[in-house]
């Protein structure tokens, strides 16, 4: 068994450290988890109330803020709408009592990474919830990967998409800007990088950027960067994503989401190909291929007046349309398979899981509103239900036609009625999921294929601690 200093060393190693700052009016709680976080590398400032905590995120740069929601006189909620507005990158977990779940999650969407519930008794708890926080700020802060590998294939060949595989080979080898149009889950990311890996630029960078994740303010500074001194906070010079794909292509994920000023901005990079970074007046010169996705009308938008019609006719050089998954019923059960086989190899299964003909049938005959993204979630989710390699119709749990039922869950019939009997089997689906993952609220979620705000609100309905 590794000693504790030999596990801090390990994690000094790798690098999972960074400047925190420790904020509850509880001295011995305060003083726990500062000597928890320091044992791990990590720096820690401790203050006693949410006004000392505004002061020093004004003042110094953090990685992570742990703040306690309930102090006298500044609250935790106004410590995260500070500290998120004084340091866009920091990210910041709150502290809350039992029975206040529903505040902690009202700071999440203000932007806090996750919440601890009080009374926190692990220093392994505090330490994984840091790291995992930490990570996400490295993520935020460098290009981010792809969900779905491009080795899973666009298409098998349906008919459907053979103008659509046609189109994306022939405008590849051009430096044309390209407007990825189709529903949500459509692949549009997986074509954008296609594009990019058969084009004259595939040894260049491919950044991405989804215009709908980011609050304005962050979206800014994401694509432009910024300079030293351009907000309280920027402590140094950064650049921004789209500076970073000089030379190779840039990806603008559902763009029909950004701001008209964001708009009129972007419109100016495209026509002159330079910008100024935040705080800056020294225009920066780029070089890339635009790529631009959307599930949204734009020329419709264009006409009402919510997306600049300029911009619109800029990013619309060449459209392609991607085609929902139930037009192009040929690829699912290929796609399922190739999917399937990423799945086990990431969840490292010693066999493979694999459909049986009657779930086969089920995955032809769905509408499919999700398209890829709902596919992949639905066969990740039977790989929890199914109690060994093959996968049944009834381990199928797709959400327009209801959950499966099975040996564990209550039948419609003896349920007094239908919506009783899902729920209990929603129910049932989280705590294996939770089961099968150690309690990770995180990883628990991505295997549902659901939000984690979205997770702790089911966590609340059903009372399950």
């Amino acid at each position: 068994m590794k000693s504790a200093d030999a596990v801090d060393a390990a994690e000094r190693r790798v690098g999972r450290v960074g400047r925190v700052l420790v904020v509850d009016d509880e001295e011995g709680i305060r003083t726990f988890l500062a000597e928890a976080l320091e044992r791990s590398g990590h720096e820690v400032v401790q203050v006693v109330d949410g006004a000392a905590a505004v002061r020093a995120a004004h003042e110094e740069p953090f990685d992570v803020v742990l703040t306690d929601l309930k102090m006298p006189g500044t609250d935790g909620m106004t410590v995260v709408r500070t500290v998120r507005t004084e340091q866009p990158d920091v990210e910041v977990i709150v502290l809350t009592a039992f029975g206040d779940v529903v505040t902690a999650v009202e700071a999440m969407k203000l932007g806090a990474f996750d919440y601890l519930q009080k009374p926190v008794s692990s220093p392994t708890a505090i330490r994984d919830l840091v790291a995992g926080a930490l990570e996400r700020r490295a993520k935020l802060a460098a290009p981010p990967r792809s969900e779905l590998s491009t080795s899973v294939r666009l298409t098998f060949g349906a008919p459907a998409m053979v103008p659509v595989v046609d189109a994306l080979a022939r405008v590849a080898k051009s430096g044309a800007t390209v407007l990825l149009q189709g529903e949500s889950g459509t692949g549009k990311e997986v074509a954008a990088r296609l594009l990019h890996e058969t084009s004259p630029r595939a040894k260049a960078p491919f950044i991405a950027i989804n215009c709908a994740v980011l609050t304005r303010e962050l979206l800014e500074s994401e694509l432009f960067g910024h300079e030293k001194g351009a907000f309280t906070g920027a402590h140094a010079q950064r650049r921004g994503r789209i500076e970073l794909a000089n030379g190779g292509t840039f990806f603008l994920d559902e763009v029909g989401e950004l701001e008209p000023g964001l708009q009129a901005k972007l419109l100016r990079v495209i026509e002159e190909r330079r910008f100024e970074r935040l705080g800056g007046s020294t225009p920066v010169t780029v070089d890339v291929r635009w790529v631009a996705a959307t599930n949204r009308d734009l020329r419709a938008m264009a006409h009402q007046g919510t997306f600049r019609e300029d911009l619109y006719h800029r990013l619309a050089v060449f459209p392609i349309r991607l085609p929902p998954l139930r037009e192009r019923r040929e690829d699912i059960v290929p796609l399922a398979e190739s999917l399937l086989a990423h799945l086990s190899e990431s969840a490292a299964r010693a066999a493979p899981a694999r459909l049986d003909d009657a779930a086969k049938a089920r995955l032809q005959s769905e509408h499919w509103s999700g398209n890829v993204r709902e596919l992949r979630n639905v066969l990740e989710r039977a790989m929890i239900l199914s109690d060994g390699p093959v996968i049944r119709s009834e381990h199928l749990w797709i959400e327009a036609s209801g959950p499966p039922l099975d040996a564990d869950t209550p039948s419609a019939a003896n349920a007094t009625s239908a919506g009783e009997s899902l729920a209990d089997l929603e129910r049932q689906t989280i705590l294996r999921t939770l089961a099968s993952v150690g309690g990770n609220r995180r990883a628990a979620a991505t295997k549902l294929g659901i939000g984690l705000r979205t997770l702790y609100e089911k966590l609340k309905r059903y009372d399950l601690r």
